[in-house]
């Protein structure tokens, strides 16, 4: 009985020298418990609002896409060359009327078919084909720089609600023309972020389209002035569009930070010892094999 306590005195430290210092029993497992709970809850919120923000993303898409194809609809009498539409009539006399008459048809057109191409353009489908997504932008890309922009220039002179609705579709006009040039130059530079950020806003002007005319119903349902339902209903949605978007594109950077944080106060709270406790358990069986 001595012999043997004497070599399993004499193994004792040699193990301890072959596996290192033994680690605190004084840490608590509460620590390294509370710390996996923060981490499961971390990653189950952010699974939440990756849901949630696909889903308002996609119900956005599918009613612009759906109001597009209303008013697209609803437009098909301004191409009957023998009638004017009482849209149009409204307006008589005016100011190179011809001009405009051309203008409202070709900008009719040329919405009818950006709109949903540029609402097809944000889908994850067509982003991760990469040659179509290219194309598809240029094409979309110089239909609203050189048709739809110029034309709604021409047509917001006259715009019905005077010169602030005027001004309003100049803004929006401008926020496109600017908003599409800065995102394909941003995609030539390989800056998709950037690029992104232009593309929301185009999709965000030219979706004022389809919420203004449904704010428009509403106000004249309650009973508000024309001119001024006109200008809430065009600053409205050009204003909150813009605001909208610019949240947008600073709310990723913001995530970061805040997952970064999430993940140094997780690394605080599991300490060095509860880390040693997990290698150890996992690496202790692999040497009993090699032995």
């Amino acid at each position: 009985m001595g012999v043997s306590k004497d070599s399993k005195d004499h193994r004792g430290p040699q193990a301890r020298a072959e596996f290192g210092p033994q680690p605190n029993s004084d840490v608590p497992p509460s620590v390294t418990r509370e710390a996996s709970k923060s981490f499961a809850g971390f990653v189950r919120r952010r699974g939440m609002q990756q849901f949630l923000r696909r889903s308002v993303g996609r119900g956005f898409l599918s009613l612009m896409l759906a109001g597009s194809a209303l008013i697209t609809a609803m437009s098909l009498p301004y191409f009957d060359f023998e009638t004017l539409p009482p849209f149009v009539i409204e307006k008589l006399p005016m100011r190179l009327e011809a001009l405009w008459l051309g203008a409202l048809r070709v900008h009719v057109a040329a919405a009818a078919l950006a709109f949903p191409l540029c609402l097809a353009l944000m889908t994850r489908a067509l982003q991760r084909r990469t040659v179509w997504h290219r194309w598809l932008g240029r094409a979309a890309g110089s239909l609203v720089l050189f048709v739809l922009v110029p034309s709604g220039m021409v047509l917001s002179f006259d715009a019905k609600g005077g010169r602030l609705v005027t001004a309003g579709f100049l803004l929006s006009a401008g926020i496109i023309a600017w908003a599409m040039v800065s995102g394909v130059q941003a995609a030539r530079r390989r800056d998709l972020i950037t690029h992104a950020r232009g593309m929301r806003h185009v999709v965000g002007q030219m979706s004022v389209a389809v919420i203004s005319r449904a704010l428009i119903v509403g106000l004249d349902a309650l009973g508000v002035n024309p001119d001024v339902a006109y200008v809430v209903a065009l600053w409205g949605p050009v204003l909150a569009s813009a605001a909208v978007v610019e949240v947008m594109s600073r709310r990723p950077v913001a995530r970061n930070r805040s997952s970064v944080q999430i993940m140094e106060r997780i690394r605080r709270e599991i300490s060095p010892s509860a880390l040693v406790l997990r290698v150890r358990a996992f690496i202790a069986p692999l040497a009993r094999l090699g032995r």
